[in-house]
């Protein structure tokens, strides 16, 4: 992720934005990344949950806690689990049109920011905001609308600005 410094200014050149792409590969290898992420974590809570209910974990005297740790463990992998899968469900149901010329930063949109001496590529999603994907070569990072960069990018649209920091904004170079 980009890192932002405040005494910094745009270059007289911006940098190059996120050529048109289709939105639908986007979509599909965050879905991969999320696929991927949820089938490792289920291996985990499963095995986690084998620990936890293991005859042979019991305590051996009252200091022992392993088995009450493991069920803590189980407990919060079953969660991120359901978190993982309510994000899955919801990128599958995403509209993968990309949006026309003009319009304002809405839930699916990818957008670039020009930054001082880079762009940065942003997929606005309903979950997993902070995955990170590679698509031709651009670093494109998943936010959401609960974040303080998707609270201040909805409803703006391309060419204009939003702060980052004091004395520090971006300009918003495409919305697709």
């Amino acid at each position: 992720m980009p890192l932002f410094h405040p005494c910094s200014s745009l270059q007289d050149s911006a940098p190059l934005a996120l050529p048109l792409v289709n939105k639908q590969a986007v979509l599909a290898q965050i879905l991969s990344v999320l696929t991927a992420e949820l089938a490792a974590l289920t291996r985990a809570a499963q095995g986690a949950f084998a620990a936890a209910t293991d005859p042979d974990s019991k305590a051996e005297n009252k200091y022992d806690t392993r088995t009450l740790e493991a069920s803590y463990v189980a407990r919060g992998q079953a969660q991120r689990v359901a978190e993982l899968q309510q994000a899955v469900q919801a990128f599958t149901a995403m509209p993968a049109a990309t949006q026309e010329p003009g319009t304002a930063i809405t839930l699916g949109s990818l957008v670039t920011l020009a930054l001082p001496a880079e762009a940065a590529h942003y997929f606005i999603g309903p979950f997993a905001g902070g995955t990170e994907i590679l698509h031709e070569g651009a670093e494109i990072v998943v936010i959401t609308p609960a974040s303080a960069l998707g609270q201040k990018l909805l409803g703006k649209r391309a060419g204009e600005s939003i702060p980052l920091q004091p004395g520090l904004s971006a300009k918003i170079t495409t919305v697709q």
